[in-house]
């Protein structure tokens, strides 16, 4: 199995997305990438400099990466900084982090086509994983136990698979 972690806006969606999919192995919501301590829900919301993040175990034998990173960039708006639908603030930014350097390349590859798209730079953080803490019980599949719940991702987009 590899893993990648995606910071989309609103974590719950995000994950929700990503759970449709064969391959998807396992889901956890989380905050990556801000300091060195493990934040409550709280904080994240008052600027503690984490990102809603989704780690995302895959099995590469089902689905590459090429493929969740093109999914990725189908529920997020790449050119928003720290925003996602009415969701704003730099808990919302959107970010690639991978744990192996090896990833790169096809980050990168993917990185490149979806710039092609816009004549302004991606907000999109392609960094490696520095920090990565579990989210609170009660956001793990929060629109699974929640249906109805807020999302910047539409509806539609939960049907794919």
């Amino acid at each position: 199995m590899k893993e990648i972690y995606l910071a989309g806006g609103c974590f719950w969606g995000t994950q929700k997305f990503f759970d449709q999919f064969d391959g998807i192995v396992k889901t956890e919501v989380g905050y990556a990438n801000g300091p060195e301590k493990a934040p409550t829900y709280e904080e994240v919301c008052a600027d503690s400099g984490h990102a809603e993040t989704v780690r995302i175990e895959y099995d590469e034998t089902v689905i590459s990466l090429t493929q969740v990173l093109k999914y990725y960039f189908m529920v997020i708006d790449p050119v928003s900084v720290n925003r996602q639908g009415h969701d704003t603030g730099i808990q919302y930014r959107t970010g690639i982090y991978f744990t192996n350097i090896d990833q790169k390349p096809e980050i990168d590859v993917v990185y490149a086509e979806e710039q092609e798209k816009y004549d302004r730079p991606l907000a999109v953080e392609v960094q490696p994983l520095k920090n990565f803490y579990s989210a609170e019980e009660y956001h793990q599949k929060y629109l699974e136990k929640n249906p109805g719940g807020y999302c910047h991702i539409p509806e539609k987009y939960f049907s794919l698979a």
